[in-house]
Formats: C-alpha cells, structure tokens, sequence
C-alpha cells in the first residue's frame, strides 16, 4: 500500500508514513481480541487486502478472529441488481479459505461474513448463505442519513426514515425469521429510529455500529456538548431493547470531528481514550459488557490512528473492568453475536 492513500473525500487519507511516528508498548499482550468490525477492498488509489490486513493484525495484539464487514467490495458486475453484492461474500470467503488453511498466521480472519442485501428489495439473503461457506452471519443495510449534504457518503445512498417504512420493514422480518444478524450503520440522531425498529422486531438480533454515529462536522461543528446530551438519552433508550448491542468503536472517522488527523503528530493511546471515554462509558454503562463489544473499523479508521494504538486506546478504556468484563467486551459479545465458536 502506498505511503497516502484514500479512496473518497468521504473518508480520510491514510498516511503510513505519519502513523509510523506514533510507537507505543503493546499493553496486555496476551488479552484474547476478536476483531468484529474490519473491511477490505481494492479502490481507486486504495487498496485495503489480506497483507494489507495482516500487517496491522501482527502489530502486537493478540487478533484471534475478526468479521468482515460488508463495504461494497467486489459486486458483481453483472446480473440481477439484488444479487450483485453476493459478489463480495464470494469475495471475502475466499480470504477466509485462505486464512483457514494456517498459511497466514493463528487468526482466523473473516470467521463471520456480514453482507449486504437491499432490505427494501427483499431479495439476495439467500444467495449470500449459499456463498458463505458456512461463515455467513448477517446483514448490514446502511441507513445513514442527515438534512446535511455535508454528512452524506455518495458511495452509500439512503433516504430519510428508511427503517419505518413498509418495504424495509418486510425484508428485515425475513432477515429476522432466519436468525441472521442485522448491523445498523446510521447517525445519532436516527437512533431513535433504531430502537422503534428493535421493539417491533424483540426476536431479531441488532448490532449498532460505531457507539451510533455521534457527528461532529458540517452544522454539528463545535457543537460537542449538544450533540452528547442528544446522543446519551437516545443510547440509553436504545439500550431497554435486550435485542440490540453495540460496537465501541468508529470514532476515527471525518464525520465524528475529532480531528485526529490534523494534528502534527499522530496521536496517543492515551489521547484516544480521553477523547472517546464519555462514549464508551456511557455504552457499557446502558447495555453491560455483555451487549458490548470493541472495534477497530479498519482501514476507515486509520486515517486517524495506527492499529496497534487504537487498541491500546480501548484497553485504556477498559482498565477498570473486571477480568470477566474485559473478556466479553474484547471477545466473548462478538463471539456470540456472531456465532463464531468451533
């Protein structure tokens, strides 16, 4: 990969050669991690595959199985339009073949497979079972929206109230019916649509994505303090839902504001952890560590901070969890979640 790469001014640029000044001890070496928010792909300008991977695994940490994340990676380029992104599951199985044969170190890489279906087509889930090889898990259907043009990804269209209306509702009940997860990529003022989802659908199992979208650019610039007392109450509602879990984690990206990778230097685990505490407080506090559970979102995060440093940064985080509670939020949620045993 080369030293500065990125594939949308959506995103920020990932620069190797800055992340290569910030070098931090590993701490608790030995602490067992499932990954269960990662992605791959081959962009214009930015190419994010298996060694790509493998060499931010090998950091240090002890990466024992990780989910891939749908991402739009290699659909087919033909064919149905529903059935398009079965390309990527047949994609992303392969690297999971791959990592199986041993060949490319202990992590079980790509153990669960998250795809894509459109929820409001009703169509494509089935085809992704078949070419899963048996890791295929869920869904995700990304219902990002804001009145803010500024906000919106143009590589991840979605209306307004997507969640509530009839024809996304009726797919995601046959998602429910056949016990496949459904991950939900929105921002934090649409959260409260999540939750009247979760409570007219209490048997389907709910991720959240990153702590659920808190923004921090565009009209919520400088607004902080505004945007926490909207999210926190909204996090907590969410969280009376038993269905619904929530992954840590995504907080290095443009829309979040932080502005990480503005800075002269790469930051800190320990600046990481300060800026992001209230989040991550606030989540464990609502579900408990066992609907929790920490993510690296890479490589979209790495325009802000190395791997290696962003783990640190939540072990930081959870320094104060007991031993049982360190052990869900680095891998036992993720485990069940995503029903990765065996």
């Amino acid at each position: 990969m080369s030293s500065s790469t990125t594939g949308s001014s959506h995103y920020l640029a990932v620069r190797e050669d800055w992340l290569a000044r910030r070098v931090e001890p590993i701490l608790e070496p030995d602490l067992p991690i499932v990954d269960p928010h990662h992605h791959l792909w081959d962009r214009d300008g930015w190419r994010y595959l298996l060694d790509d991977l493998l060499a931010d695994l090998n950091a240090g940490h002890r990466i024992t199985d990780t989910v891939f994340i749908q991402c739009r990676a290699f659909h087919r380029a033909h064919g149905p339009e529903a059935l398009r992104p079965v390309g990527e599951t047949e994609f992303v199985n392969g690297v999971a073949a791959m990592s199986a044969s041993g060949g490319y170190g202990p992590t079980r890489i790509c153990a669960g497979i998250v795809g894509h279906a459109n929820l409001a087509l009703g169509a494509g889930v089935e085809a992704h079972l078949c070419a899963g090889g048996g890791r295929f898990r869920g869904i995700r259907h990304i219902t990002a929206w804001d009145a803010d043009p500024v906000m919106l990804n143009p590589g991840n269209p979605a209306p307004g109230g997507l969640m509530g209306t009839a024809a996304f509702r009726e797919g995601f009940a046959k998602l429910a019916a056949m016990d496949l997860t459904f991950d939900a990529w929105l921002y934090h003022p649409q959260i409260p649509e999540l939750t009247a989802l979760a409570r007219a659908f209490p048997g389907a199992r709910i991720v959240l994505d990153h702590v659920g979208g808190p923004l921090g650019i565009g009209r919520y610039a400088g607004k902080q303090k505004e945007v926490f007392a909207a999210w926190e109450p909204a996090i907590r509602a969410l969280a009376t839902c038993g269905n619904v879990h929530v992954k840590l984690g995504g907080l290095g990206m443009r829309i979040n504001g932080f502005g990480f990778d503005s800075a002269a230097e790469p930051p800190g685990s320990e600046a990481l952890a300060v800026a992001w505490k209230p989040y991550i407080d606030t989540c464990i506090d609502a579900f408990g560590a066992g609907r929790c559970m920490f993510e690296s979102n890479f490589p979209v995060d790495k325009g802000s901070y190395s791997y290696a440093v962003g783990w640190n940064a939540f072990k930081r985080l959870a320094a104060g969890a007991s031993a049982a509670e360190k052990a869900e939020l680095f891998a036992g949620t993720a485990t069940r979640f995503y029903r990765l045993e065996g």
